[in-house]
C-alpha cells in the first residue's frame, strides 16, 4: 500500500506562489507515477499535472502550463507542485494520488492511492 500526505496549501493573493508536497510512505513510490488533481467549489475534480516514475516525463492541463511545475524525488518520496501566477480559478482542494502506469494519467480512473487533500484559496 500506498499512503500519501499532502502539505503546503494555504491563502496566497493573486499572482503569488506556492509549493504543494506529496509524501508517499512505503519503499515502492519509484515505481509509481504520480499525478495532481484538483477541485474548485461546487465542482468536479479535476486533472492538474502527471510525472512519470523516473520524473522524465510530465503532463499538465493546458490552463497550467507555463505556470505550475511537477517534479519529484524518489530518494524523499515526495512529488511536488510549484504554483506560479496564482489566479481565483486556481483556489480548489489539491490532491496528489498514484498509479502503477503512466497512460490515460489524466483521467482519475487509473490512480488507485490518493491523498487527503490541501486548500489552496488565492484571493484576488
Amino acid at each position: 500500500q500506498v499512503q500519501l500526505v499532502e502539505s503546503g496549501g494555504g491563502l496566497v493573493q493573486a499572482g503569488g506562489s506556492l509549493r504543494l508536497s506529496c509524501a508517499a510512505s512505503g519503499r515502492t513510490f519509484s515505481r509509481y507515477s504520480m499525478g495532481w488533481f484538483r477541485q474548485p467549489p461546487g465542482k468536479g475534480r479535476e486533472f492538474v499535472a502527471a510525472i512519470s516514475w523516473s520524473g522524465g516525463s510530465t503532463y499538465y492541463v493546458d490552463s497550467v502550463k507555463g505556470r505550475f511545475t511537477i517534479s519529484r524525488d524518489n530518494v524523499k518520496n515526495t512529488v511536488y507542485l510549484q504554483m506560479n501566477s496564482l489566479n481565483a480559478e486556481d483556489t480548489a482542494v489539491y490532491y496528489c494520488a498514484s498509479t502503477p502506469t503512466y497512460y490515460s494519467v489524466t483521467s482519475a480512473d487509473v490512480y488507485n492511492y490518493w491523498g487527503q487533500g490541501t486548500q489552496v484559496t488565492v484571493s484576488s
